[in-house]
């Protein structure tokens, strides 16, 4: 049963074109839909999480993390009366604005476009939803509802200092009211991230070989883990094993998040949605205890995972890929997709180089080797 503080899609605040409403889903399930059929959400199947997309079959891609955010999302949500297709959808459009080669590429190219405003990919995203998907006959967008766009701006917290133009610029025209907190729905999609990218990160270093159980036995609530599954499960073939230990681990940290915030909710009472969006902090978040233990294991990530010799040597090779890719299109516009030629022609330098950004980030990782391969050369 949901909660007076979720997100009634009665209540909704509209979309920014106002359409007429669907007599058999809710205006959040066809967000949710919406963002699912948009061409952003299928190239992230070819857009790296750590790993380059081709490295691995097994391997996470944002697609595949996205999927991962939404149903842990969908289960806090659940379990708190939130309203679970508003939590979906924003965590299915979390990562939409991310550039090929994962953070790499998003600090490539954030460095490129500084004189131009900067790059950040949850602005990006606001971009991709609101402008750069252009299928619909009487607006481009998705014409997604408020509700659904405030989550993808502010659903790490308020944006009140270097606004990124993305996002200021959509903001101009429909106020996403970016300087309160957003939604529980949107928070809860926030904190699933945080989640699934711990527990999926340390299946995917075990995977490649970057470190051993042996190495990670000594992390806070890992080695409790995987103490656990020894106990039960003595003998247990080491796939098996990993795979038991990582659930338990995923599950300590849902079980968490759902404990926190429940007493949060209870000790601010709120009666609305905007009472949450007013209450002054995040009230979906993990326990300090929690807190410091994830701090650990990230630790333990960036050193041998994020910083590993290969994933080092890659990020040099792919930051080349990228920084190379602006300068061709910042000196020959006309390689720009034919079908942005009107923009270009009136683009001065500023606009030029978002049109740049908005397509190199729109790359997949393949795409972008392709096109490096063709018009730089190997």
């Amino acid at each position: 049963m949901p909660v007076s503080f979720a997100c009634d899609p009665a209540q909704s605040r509209g979309r920014l074109f106002p359409e007429r409403e669907s007599t058999f889903r809710s205006c959040f399930q066809r967000d949710r839909d919406r963002i699912i059929h948009a061409s952003a959400f299928r190239r992230l199947k070819h857009k790296t999480q750590v790993f380059i997309e081709h490295e691995g079959d097994y391997f996470r891609t944002r697609l595949t993390h996205s999927i991962e955010v939404a149903q842990v999302a969908r289960t806090i949500s659940g379990v708190l009366g939130l309203n679970a297709e508003l939590t979906e959808a924003v965590a299915l459009a979390h990562d939409l604005g991310h550039t090929p080669f994962g953070h790499t590429g998003e600090d490539a190219l954030d460095a490129l476009m500084k004189p131009y405003g900067g790059f950040d990919h949850n602005a990006q995203a606001i971009r991709i939803v609101t402008s750069l998907e252009r299928h619909y006959a009487l607006w481009d967008g998705l014409n997604l509802t408020w509700e659904t766009l405030e989550g993808i701006a502010k659903h790490n917290g308020p944006v009140v200092d270097d606004i990124p133009y993305a996002l200021a610029d959509y903001n101009a025209q429909h106020d996403l009211e970016l300087h309160t907190h957003a939604s529980a729905e949107a928070q809860v999609a926030a904190l699933a991230d945080d989640i699934a990218y711990n527990n999926h990160d340390l299946m995917d270093g075990l995977r490649a070989g970057l470190f051993t159980v042996e190495d990670i036995l000594h992390l806070p609530l890992v080695g409790a883990c995987f103490a656990e599954v020894d106990k039960l499960h003595p003998g247990i073939d080491d796939r098996r094993r990993q795979h038991e230990a990582l659930r338990r681990f995923f599950g300590l940290l849902v079980e968490d998040v759902i404990a926190v915030s429940r007493a949060n909710l209870e000790a601010i009472t709120p009666q609305t949605a905007s009472d949450i969006r007013h209450a002054g902090r995040m009230v979906v978040q993990f326990s300090p205890a929690m807190w410091r233990d994830l701090r650990e294991v990230r630790s333990f990530l960036f050193a041998h995972m994020y910083r590993a010799p290969n994933v080092v040597a890659k990020r040099a090779e792919v930051t080349e890929v990228v920084t190379d890719l602006f300068r061709v299109f910042m000196n020959d516009p006309s390689l720009l997709p034919t079908e942005w030629e009107a923009e270009v022609a009136q683009a001065d330098e500023l606009a030029l180089a978002r049109l740049v950004a908005d397509y190199i980030a729109g790359m997949t990782d393949r795409f972008a080797l392709q096109a490096h391969a063709r018009l730089v050369g190997a």
